[in-house]
């Protein structure tokens, strides 16, 4: 696995091209919303930054992928995480999520259901599909922030993956 270190502020940029070359990766399927959208703004991610809250993952000294991390209804949950294409199949999306659940515990996520590199994916990772019964007010509101972006056209939802041992809620 690669290693994972803390995101600096000169990082941001990168981050932000590698969400840009991921998003590329849906427009075969037609989801061409998804792969137009914008990344996140460079002052959302740097937030994350300054708060400890993001992480990459290096590659001979190159930046191929990152995690945003959140507290959402009292648990760890991804808010973003992005692996530039290049990179694909060396396990780096594995190593950021488990290097946030080390981090934070429990993690929730949001993601597309028949999108082989998210729903499915993120079950091969440990996570489960949750029903809207186990679902808090702050991830049902980032759900409604997701319907109201147009991601519901496409089937979405929410994942969870309990806590492995030893881990504490990160600030």
């Amino acid at each position: 696995m690669p290693p994972i270190r803390p995101a600096r502020r000169d990082d941001v940029e990168r981050m932000r091209a590698i969400e840009r070359a991921a998003g590329e990766m849906f427009r075969p399927l037609g989801m061409d919303l998804v792969a137009d959208d914008e990344p996140l703004p460079a002052a959302h991610i740097q937030k994350f930054v300054d708060d400890d809250r993001a992480w990459v993952a290096e590659v001979d000294g190159t930046v191929a992928g990152y995690l945003l991390a959140a507290v959402v209804d009292g648990e760890g949950h991804v808010e973003q995480v992005s692996v530039d294409p290049a990179f694909a199949g060396r396990r780096i999306g594995a190593a950021l999520v488990e290097h946030a659940a080390s981090r934070y515990g429990d993690l929730t996520l949001t993601t597309f259901r028949d999108v082989a590199w998210n729903g499915p994916y993120y079950e091969r990772l440990g996570f489960r599909w949750s029903d809207d019964d186990e679902i808090g007010p702050e991830l049902r509101a980032v759900r409604e922030a997701e319907r109201a972006h147009g991601l519901d056209r496409w089937p979405r939802g929410c994942m969870r993956r309990p806590s492995v041992p030893g881990a504490t809620l990160a600030p």
